[in-house]
């Protein structure tokens, strides 16, 4: 691990980092958010029945378009060109609990990890949104970094 901030300059401002000497090499990053609600909730998504429409579908896509959006969002994430976004959502009955895991892939300079934790998050509140009206007590949690590749670190795998 670094015990540099990458994004504070020598005066301790906040910069972007310069990454136009850096090669462009394949990245691909994986993130993950949970949102735990009541059983009642979780049935009431799996089966459709949100008033709002399909929660699962509406999670999967505000991801997407999360990722694509992250530089607008952070303040000093590069704009990048993303190749491959994906969002997938893992109900889990019998623990009032829906997995996120978000992907992100790129070839470029510069990781995509923050474009899939913005996926992960954004698909996260996305299920909140849309099912708060029964379940305000719904906890969104776990959001981290699962797996990051590419660039001159290398392989990167969270051990649980």
């Amino acid at each position: 691990m670094t015990s540099q901030l990458t994004h504070i300059d020598q005066t301790g401002a906040a910069n972007m980092v310069d990454v136009s000497d850096k090669p462009d090499t394949q990245r691909i990053a994986v993130a993950s958010a949970a949102v735990h609600m009541a059983e009642a909730t979780l049935s009431a998504i799996m089966g459709e029945a949100a008033k709002k429409g399909d929660v699962l579908a509406a999670a999967r896509l505000a991801g997407i378009m999360a990722a694509k959006k992250t530089s607008d969002l952070i303040p000093l994430c590069h704009p990048l060109q993303l190749s491959k976004v994906s969002v997938e959502l893992y109900p889990r009955p019998g623990q009032g609990r829906i997995d996120i895991e978000a992907s992100a892939k790129t070839t470029g300079p510069t990781g995509v990890e923050m474009e899939a934790l913005t996926a992960a998050s954004v698909a996260a509140l996305t299920i909140y949104d849309m099912a708060k009206a029964v379940d305000r007590g719904m906890v969104i949690s776990d959001i981290k970094v699962l797996k990051k590749d590419g660039g001159r670190s290398g392989l990167y795998e969270r051990q649980e």
